[in-house]
C-alpha cells in the first residue's frame, strides 16, 4: 500500500488544489480528517470513494443524502461538535461561576463550520443566561489580537470552536491561554495535552479507527454510499491541572469527578 499524503496546515485556501492534485493521481480512497477538506473533495470527484471525519451534520453540509445510506461515492464519520456547545459553556461556568460572559474564537475561513457553531453557542448562551463575544481569528497573528480583546472585555473564559486550523496551531493557543490567564476549553483532547485547561468531545483515535475500518472495507471491494455514516458516541471530559494552577483556579471537585481523564 502507497499513502499520498496532503496537508494545508490549517489554510483552508490550499484546499482545492490540493484535493485536485490527489484526485490527478487516481488513488482508489480518498480520506479527509476536517470539513473543510471534506467538501473540497467532494468537489473534486464524483467517483473515487472518500471517507471523512468530520466536526458536523453531513446532510446539512450536503456531502451526504442520508446518514443511513449516504449514496454516491462518499460515507464517513461525525463527531459530536455542535451537540457540546452547551456543555462547553456549562463547564467553563462551572470553573468560573462568577462570569456571565465568554468569549468564542472562530475561523471566519470556515464558513460552514463556524455558522453551525456560533448558531448552536448562542442558543445555549440564551438557555444559560449568559453572553458571549464572537471573536474571529485565520491567522496566528489574530490570535494576539483576540486574547487582546479578551482581556478588554473582561471575559471569563474562552471557547475555542473545533477547526483544523485552530487544532494546527494547539500549542500556540494553549501558550496564549497561559500567558494571559484566560481559561479555555476546547473539542479534542490534545488542547489540554498541549497545556490548555480542559477539554470535551470525541475521542479522535476512536473517529479515525472507524474511518481506517471503512477504508479497508472500501478497498475489498465494499460501495461507501451503502456504509452508513457513523456517529460518534463517546465524548470524553479531560483537565489539566498544572494549567489551572499557572491561571490561578482551583477546578471544583464536581469536574474531577465527572472527568475521563486528569493531566497533573
Amino acid at each position: 500500500m502507497k499513502i499520498e499524503y496532503r496537508w494545508a496546515n490549517g489554510d483552508n485556501n490550499r484546499l482545492a488544489a490540493l484535493a485536485a492534485e490527489l484526485v490527478g493521481l487516481r488513488v482508489n480512497v480518498l480520506v479527509s480528517g476536517t470539513t473543510p477538506a471534506a467538501l473540497a473533495l467532494k468537489t473534486a470527484t464524483t467517483s473515487i470513494p472518500i471517507v471523512f471525519f468530520i466536526a458536523g451534520d453531513p446532510v446539512a453540509l450536503g456531502l451526504v443524502g442520508s446518514l443511513n445510506r449516504p449514496g454516491a461515492n462518499i460515507t464517513g464519520t461525525t463527531a459530536l461538535t455542535l451537540e457540546a456547545g452547551k456543555k462547553w459553556l456549562q463547564l467553563l461556568q462551572e470553573t468560573v461561576p462568577s462570569a456571565t460572559e465568554f468569549a468564542v474564537l472562530i475561523n471566519p475561513t470556515s464558513p460552514h463550520p463556524a455558522e453551525a457553531q456560533t448558531k448552536d453557542l448562542q442558543a445555549a448562551a440564551r438557555s444559560l443566561n449568559l453572553r458571549i463575544h464572537l471573536l474571529n481569528a485565520s491567522t496566528e497573528h489574530e490570535f494576539e489580537t483576540a486574547f487582546a480583546k479578551i482581556t478588554e472585555l473582561h471575559a471569563g473564559g474562552l471557547v475555542i470552536a473545533s477547526d483544523s486550523f485552530f487544532f494546527a496551531h494547539i500549542e500556540k493557543l494553549a501558550a496564549l491561554a497561559a500567558r494571559k490567564k484566560v481559561p479555555a476549553i476546547f473539542g479534542f483532547r490534545e488542547f489540554p495535552a498541549a497545556g490548555g485547561l480542559m477539554s470535551y468531545g470525541s475521542d479522535l483515535a476512536d473517529q479515525h479507527r472507524t474511518i481506517g475500518g471503512y477504508v479497508g472495507r472500501i478497498l475489498k471491494g465494499e460501495k461507501p454510499g451503502d456504509l452508513p455514516v457513523q456517529q460518534s458516541i463517546k465524548v470524553q471530559l479531560v483537565l489539566h491541572l498544572k494549567a489551572a494552577q499557572t491561571l490561578g483556579i482551583t477546578l471544583p471537585q464536581t469536574l474531577h469527578v465527572a472527568a475521563d481523564e486528569v493531566i497533573e
